[in-house]
């Protein structure tokens, strides 16, 4: 049996994303529309479309068809595109820079980020519970409630956004390693897992493969935000589309600052066991999932 080819997979996987993506800006949004020009800015300047992919991979680990998580894929991205550009306003981080383009309100202005961002949360939830995906049509409205109660929940005050409030009241602030975890679970976290938990409940899983599914989703959720406070010291800006040393600048702390540079590349990949453990009773159909949670921790960008 031939290995399996990451890259591919996840090229495959973008393309596919983002061809959804476009066509649901093409069907949604209004013709010459300032609001919507940043929308389609902001959503197709790249990136690694990590949540959708991983709902999609998670789909097919359950034994599902990709398709019938196509739609919640969509809607993750564009939840985590309107997160990116409220982040990068001058009130939160005041970046300059995002995916190697300009950030939405530099491109725009701050009222139209802002109202670009509130725009793309609301298409969000319009996707979760619309049909436009057409083997959505199968799913009936108690599959679909639980599926907008859990993205809702890890976008909202109990997940992402209380984590983004944390992280700004924190600036300054030495955090222990307890608290600076719980921060980053909310604030990136929370989304992950609930990727992976839609992907493999679209497909139909039973409730112990989704605790696992749920398990790797934690793991690989916090390997990541280690890897990316790793790659705000020691990465490359032009790999990575945006500047490093940003979180030593606003004094954040960090895995780095709270654990050292060595030991927090040691966390990551123990983090990736875990994940990779918890989907051990998976068969071939998980590799995909496998092989994200190595790339996380490994990637450059």
């Amino acid at each position: 049996m031939n290995p399996f080819d990451l890259k591919d997979y996840l090229v495959q996987r973008r393309v596919r994303i983002e061809d959804s993506l476009k066509a649901l800006l093409n069907d949604r949004t209004v013709p010459n529309s300032r609001v919507g020009e940043a929308i389609r800015y902001s959503l197709l300047a790249g990136g690694k479309r990590l949540r959708p992919i991983l709902c999609l991979a998670a789909c097919e680990a359950a034994g599902g068809d990709a398709n019938d998580a196509l739609a919640a894929a969509c809607a993750l991205e564009l939840i985590h595109t309107y997160s990116l550009i409220h982040d990068d306003l001058p009130a939160m981080d005041d970046d300059a820079l995002r995916r190697g383009v300009a950030t939405c309100h530099t491109k725009f202005d701050e009222a139209t980020a802002i109202m670009a961002g509130d725009g793309m949360l609301t298409l969000a939830f319009e996707v979760l519970s619309d049909t436009w995906v057409e083997s959505q049509n199968r799913f009936g409205p108690s599959e679909k409630i639980a599926v907008i109660h859990r993205v809702a929940s890890a976008a909202g005050i109990r997940g992402m956004v209380e984590g983004q409030m944390r992280d700004i009241a924190a600036e300054g602030s030495a955090l222990s390693l307890e608290d600076l975890t719980e921060l980053h679970r909310l604030k990136t976290g929370v989304l992950i897992e609930a990727a992976v938990w839609c992907g493999g409940f679209l497909a139909g899983a039973q409730d112990h493969l989704l605790d696992e599914l749920g398990r790797y989703g934690r793991s690989v959720g916090l390997a990541f935000q280690v890897t990316d406070d790793i790659l705000n010291v020691a990465g490359d800006p032009e790999k990575l589309g945006k500047s490093v040393g940003t979180d030593a600048k606003r004094k954040k702390s960090t895995y780095p600052s709270l654990l050292g540079l060595s030991s927090s590349k040691t966390w990551a990949r123990e983090l990736v066991k875990e994940a990779i453990d918890a989907v051990s009773g998976f068969d071939h159909r998980a590799e995909p999932l496998r092989a994200i949670a190595r790339y996380v921790a490994d990637r450059q960008r």
